[in-house]
């Protein structure tokens, strides 16, 4: 049926048997009565009774006296049920009655609960009335029964809960307790609700446990007491009855050990888990119950002295329990779900094993000598404990009483029982894949078989155990199995073995001074007692024996030069606990010759090695090759766990979130403790140190070698000989090296600062390697000279020699000759391997090119020189290189280098203009660091033009330039006749440094020369605003007049014979375009804004323009630019010309304008040529073109010119929006 609770628990669907009694007073409940399996649920009261008569006289005086006992005894749930029967009611007198019986009944007892009535009518008859009946009292019943259950169920639950919440308080029993919850699981279990049930026996465990835990604490309760009780029989676990009623008996009367209520909770539980068809949770729990018991019982012993464990009675109790849970399991599953579920169940073979050995080393049955009597008499103590066979396990050929019994009995029984299990439990481990655990207990096998005098059979699993042991790095499993294992290895005779794990055993910090000195006295011993055997060598590992801690190079570079001394200073940190004497000590070295190997001068050399010359070698924090420190970190993170209903904390931990990455299984192939395989390289280069006696802790010892051969020497292994035992580390690594060197001789320039300057006396240091070469009196260094370079000596000059290692060796003075062609440098002597460094001092003459043209000019490149970047941005240098030639006394080959000189200056010119006055301007601007004081400012005509005359208007003679600033140089033209269409001009000027130093030399004047043409001016161009009619001043808005007058000042010269020239009845006249353009955006002119005009080439010849332009904005607005340009009208010769430049895009004229005035166009315009782009309409066609005047030639008088324009007093209507 559906059952339904309160709190919101979900419905489930029960199976609630009742058994119908016949009502007896003293059945019922009394006050305080715990039974909840025999409690009255439902009173059903009986009656056939279809009289009245014998009703009134009897039914109901019956039927009240049983309502009234059930009300003495707080019952309520209760159900009258009247049979009708027909064949009574026909021998009724009264056949019309007024009232039936039932609705008597019903009026009397069931006033306001009629449904507690119902009529079962002729139960005994097959008919639809009788059937209706039936179902109608069978629901009824199932109703109220149910109701009554839950409400008697909650009530119990309720008082269970009081009683629980009561355990703090004196007098309070445990036992007692137990009996009304396990009363609740009975129930549960009654109504198949198994998982409620084990809910039941679970909070029992928890609680009984959490008692025990507490109480080794301190904070014991009294009926703990009880359980405090000497341990007097083991028999284990009883898995096979459903309920052991005797254990159950024990706990009622307060009688029970612990071990006894373990065990009736348990085979509780174990019962309840095989209902749910969970066997493998079985397993599972029974491995934390034996745990657990064996830990409670500990702490129980510790905390009272008087309860007491005979010894080996918990490894029976044990032992027995693991076999009766696996043959429980077995009973009730098959062999296929057996081992696909070993998992489960291995932990248990290994606990049975783990204890059966424990029993075997306590009885005596490991020993050589077999048990003695006192192990006797403690197996028979044992046994005894175990008390008589159960019945249901008598008839059972494999019970786990009579395993144990049959192992104890004999030392071959126990080996038989013990190999068994060991070897099941392994291939249990082994077959899911847990191999570390299959080789701990390996190592237990192991420890067998070396009490039993078999070491061949141990190897092999002490090996397997010392591989995990250090694939984890637990440090002391790993030194108590390396002595195991040379026990083991000593026994059978494994010199070279043996003689490895005694070495990693005297240098193990875990074993005592006394061992460790043991194995190294084994190791020194066995090495004596193997040198009467010539030519065996026996190779062993380094790490155990010493470690390189670090090397020192002398030199510190590790860099030499053939005859070279090189030492090599090692620190070995010695392992042994006591001084080792070392019959020899080496270093095998790898000699290469590289590709490469011209790279490896003693320069290169010298920056690509350390400084210091020290080489460090990582220290090995343990001497396993695989540890801890290869595995990840750990993760950890808090882990709190609060009450649901308080928040309180009760349960805090520490949590591990890569657990599965530290503990997964460590590959591994040959065994650790294997021999290395590092065999001894046999070579021709060798470093030795002979008879070293190594102290413990660190040790110094020096190699030294000469240098033969150059190339590149490898350190590859370090050896270390005691006897025939030889102690390698393979490789050193990191990688170590020193390089042997043959150096040609070189010759190196450079100038001392960032750039040389030109003009100065700079410095330059030359660096002349010696190599092989020894320089010898008289050798010198022959300069070939260049025109545009000197090269300056002083006296004080001298030359250094510094050693390869950069160390001063002598010094001397320096000769220098110089001829018209040659300049000779003296050497002095110096040996191979050496550097000589001298500085001397040059000089490159300033001068700058010839330009042309009114144009902003780059006047710094040296014309006797090569010049390169003489164009560059306007804040570089440009730079002039100088070729000399040098032959050096070592080659037959001339040595050519290249001298670099920067131009300080950047020096511009251009012309101006003030009506027909002219004027040359010179900027000439410092680029370099330090300031120059300037001298001497001149500007000459080179071309000797008689009438002209350059007057300057600088009135200072000496002027001084700071870095990065510029001074300029005026002169006024004037002229008393024609002068020249193009003037040739030379700018020269003195300059020096401006810091006080007084220079050895006289220092030559800068030149820069130019041309200027075109420079006369022909026409003045003015222009004038005028206001609107009626108004005084131009107003915003408003169209004002422009007036541009053009006036020719010169008659007909040569610079206007060109295409644009007509003449007309001996009249000569040119085509001008000019055009207006505000490129402020002051102004917009209104209409034609250009146009061409026929000027007559006669002086005071005047053409007018008037167009209309209007101010966009108030105040004093400069005047709108105006431009002339010379119309050159189409010729034939360049009809011909069909390239893009020649044609113009749209109908409109393409003009060729100053450099910064150019229009945007898609190529760069150069003077004198028309650039445009022609579109495929009018290519073909010959268009006039234009040309700009030069800047000389037309002169703008309005230029700088402001015209006062005030605001319109239009009026403006403002709209504001109000929220």
């Amino acid at each position: 049926m559906e059952w339904r609770r309160s709190y919101g628990r979900a419905p489930k669907m029960i199976h609630l048997e009742s058994n119908f009694v016949q009502f007896k007073e003293e059945l019922l409940p009394k006050e305080g009565n715990k039974a909840l399996l025999t409690f009255p649920f439902l009173h059903i009261y009986w009656t056939e009774c279809c009289d009245t008569e014998v009703y009134k006289a009897t039914v109901k005086d019956d039927l009240t006296k049983w309502q009234n006992v059930l009300k003495a005894h707080s019952s309520v749930d209760w159900l009258i049920v009247v049979v009708e029967n027909d064949a009574k009611k026909k021998n009724k007198t009264n056949i019309l009655p007024r009232t039936s019986i039932v609705d008597k009944i019903r009026n009397d007892f069931c006033n306001k609960q009629s449904d507690r009535c119902v009529v079962l009518s002729d139960p005994l008859k097959d008919s639809s009335r009788t059937q209706e009946s039936w179902n109608a009292f069978l629901t009824k019943l199932r109703t109220l029964l149910l109701m009554s259950f839950t409400k008697n169920l909650g009530k119990f639950e309720d008082d269970m809960r009081t009683l629980r919440e009561k355990r703090t308080e004196p007098g309070w029993s445990f036992c007692d307790y137990f009996m009304v919850q396990e009363e609740l699981a009975f129930v549960f279990e009654m109504l198949q609700q198994f998982e409620d049930a084990l809910v039941q026996y679970d909070e029992l465990d928890a609680l009984f446990s959490q008692y025990v835990v507490n109480f080794g604490a301190g904070d014991g309760a009294n009926w703990l007491t009880f359980f405090c009780q000497p341990v007097k029989s083991w028999n284990g676990l009883i898995l096979r009855k459903p309920i052991d009623m005797e254990k159950r008996g024990l706990i009622q009367r307060q009688e029970a050990t612990l071990l006894d209520l373990r065990s009736y909770l348990f085979s509780r539980q174990c019962t309840l888990l095989l209902f749910l068809q969970r066997p493998w949770e079985v397993a599972q729990r029974a491995l934390e119950l034996l745990h657990s018991c064996v830990q409670e019982l500990k702490l129980l012993e510790f905390c009272r002295d008087w309860v007491s464990v005979p010894p080996g009675a918990l490894d029976c109790w044990v032992f027995l329990s693991c076999l009766e849970v696996l043959q429980r399991i077995e009973g009730c599953c098959d062999r296929a779900q057996i081992d696909s579920n070993i998992a489960h169940t291995v932990g248990l073979w290994s606990y049975a094993t783990g204890k059966l050995k424990s029993l075997g080393y306590l009885c005596g049955l490991v020993s050589e000598q077999g048990p003695n009597s006192e192990d006797l008499n403690r197996t028979v103590d044992l046994l005894a404990g175990l008390g008589a066979e159960r019945p249901e396990t008598a008839n059972t050929a494999q019970s786990p009483y009579k395993k144990l019994k049959e192992a104890l009995s004999s030392v071959e029984a126990f080996e038989k029982h013990y190999l068994d299990l060991s070897h099941a439990t392994i291939e249990m481990y082994t077959s899911i894949g847990r191999i570390r655990s299959a080789k701990f207990v390996g190592k237990d096998l192991a420890e067998f078989y070396m009490r039993k005098k078999s070491p061949q059979k141990a190897e092999i699993y002490l090996q397997g155990a010392l591989k995990n042991y250090l694939a984890e790095g637990w440090a002391l499993p790993i030194t108590h199995t390396r002595k195991q294992l040379a026990e083991c290895q000593k026994h059978l005779g494994q010199i070279e073995n043996y003689l490895q794990t005694s070495s990693v055993l005297a240098s193990d910090r875990h074993l005592t001074e006394s061992e460790r000195e043991h194995f190294c006295r084994e190791v020194v011993g066995v090495a004596r007692r193997q040198a009467g055997s010539p030519g065996h060598k026996i190779v062993l590992p380094m790490h155990s024996f010493a470690q390189l801690r670090d090397l020192h190079f002398t030199p510190s570079n590790a860099v030499v030069h053939v005859g070279g001394v090189l030492s090599v200073e090692i620190t070995v940190c010695s392992q042994m606990p006591v001084p080792v004497h070392v019959e020899q000590i080496a270093i095998n070295v790898h000699f290469s010759i590289e590709k490469n190997n011209y790279r490896k001068t003693a320069e290169w050399l010298t920056k690509h090695k350390t400084a210091n010359g020290i080489v460090s070698f990582p220290a090995e924090s343990s001497p396993f090759p695989t540890s801890q420190n290869s595995l990840p970190a750990l993760e950890l993170c808090e882990m709190f766990e609060r009450s649901p209903s308080d928040n309180s904390l009760h349960t805090t931990g520490i949590i591990c979130k890569n657990v599965h990455m530290l503990l997964r299984k460590q590959e591994s192939g040959a065994s650790l403790e294997a021999p290395s395989g590092a065999a001894l390289e046999a070579g021709a280069h060798v470093l030795k140190c002979a008879a070293v006696t190594l102290e413990p802790g660190p040790n110094t010892i020096t190699f030294r070698t000469q240098a033969k051969e150059p190339g590149t020497y490898t350190l590859r292994q370090l050896c270390a000989s005691v006897g025939p035992v030889w102690f390698v580390l393979p490789h050193i690594y990191p990688l170590v090296q020193y390089d042997v060197y043959s150096q040609e001789p070189q010759l190196h320039v450079e100038p001392l600062a960032d750039s040389l300057l030109a003009g100065i006396p700079q410095k330059v240091k030359f660096t002349v390697t010696t190599g092989h070469y020894a320089v010898k009196n008289g050798d010198s260094l022959q300069l070939s000279n260049v025109e545009a370079v000197l090269i300056l000596c002083h006296e004080e000059n001298r030359a250094v020699i510094y050693s390869n290692m950069r160390e001063k060796a002598a010094d001397a003075a320096l000769r220098v000759q110089s001829s018209d062609k040659v300049t000779s440098i003296s050497l002095p002597a110096a040996p191979a391997y050496h550097v000589i460094e001298f500085e001397l001092e040059v000089l490159s003459l300033p001068s700058a090119p010839a330009t042309g043209g009114e144009g902003t000019m780059l006047g710094v490149t040296e014309p006797r020189g090569k010049p390169k970047d003489t164009q560059k941005a306007g804040h570089c240098m440009a730079t002039t290189d100088h070729q000399v030639s040098i032959d050096c006394p070592w080659s037959i080959y001339s040595t050519v280098i290249s001298l670099t000189f920067s131009m300080p200056f950047r020096t511009t010119h251009s012309l101006l203009s003030s009506g027909t006055r002219k004027y040359v301007q010179v900027c000439v601007q410092n680029l370099s660091e330090l300031d120059f004081q300037l001298s001497d400012s001149h500007l000459v005509d080179t071309g000797d033009s008689t009438g002209l005359r350059l007057i300057p208007l600088n009135t200072e003679s000496e002027q001084r330039i700071h870095s990065k600033q510029a001074v300029f140089f005026v002169w006024e033209l004037k002229w008393t006749q024609a002068p020249p269409p193009c003037l040739h001009c030379r700018f020269s000027v003195g300059f020096s440094p401006a810091s006080e130093e007084r220079l050895s030399v006289s220092l030559k004047p800068y030149t820069y020369e130019f041309q200027v043409d075109n420079f006369l001016t022909l026409y003045n161009v003015r222009a004038e605003i005028s206001p609107p009619p009626g108004t005084e001043l131009c107003k915003t808005g408003s169209l004002c007049s422009l007036e541009v007058s053009i006036t020719r000042l010169s008659d007909l010269s040569e610079v206007d014979k060109d295409e644009a020239l007509t003449e007309c009845d001996e009249c000569f006249s040119t085509k001008l375009m000019y055009e207006v353009v505000d490129n402020s955006s002051n102004w917009a002119v209104c209409g034609k804004s250009s146009g061409v005009i026929s000027m007559p080439v006669a002086a005071r010849a005047t053409h007018r323009v008037h167009m209309e332009v209007m101010p966009l904005f108030a105040g004093y607005l400069p005047l709108p630019d105006v431009r002339l340009f010379k119309y050159l009208p189409h010729h034939s010769a360049h009809s011909s010309q069909l390239d893009a430049d020649s044609w113009i895009e749209n109908d409109s004229l393409s003009v060729d304008k100053h450099v910064d005035d150019q229009v945007d166009s898609g190529s760069v315009q150069s003077r004198g040529s028309v650039r445009s782009v022609a579109s495929s309409d009018h290519k073909g066609l010959p268009m006039p073109r234009l040309r700009a005047l030069p800047p000389g030639q037309a002169f703008n008088a309005s230029a700088g010119t402001q015209v006062l324009v005030v605001p319109s007093q239009d009026d403006h209507v403002l709209e504001v929006s109000v929220t």
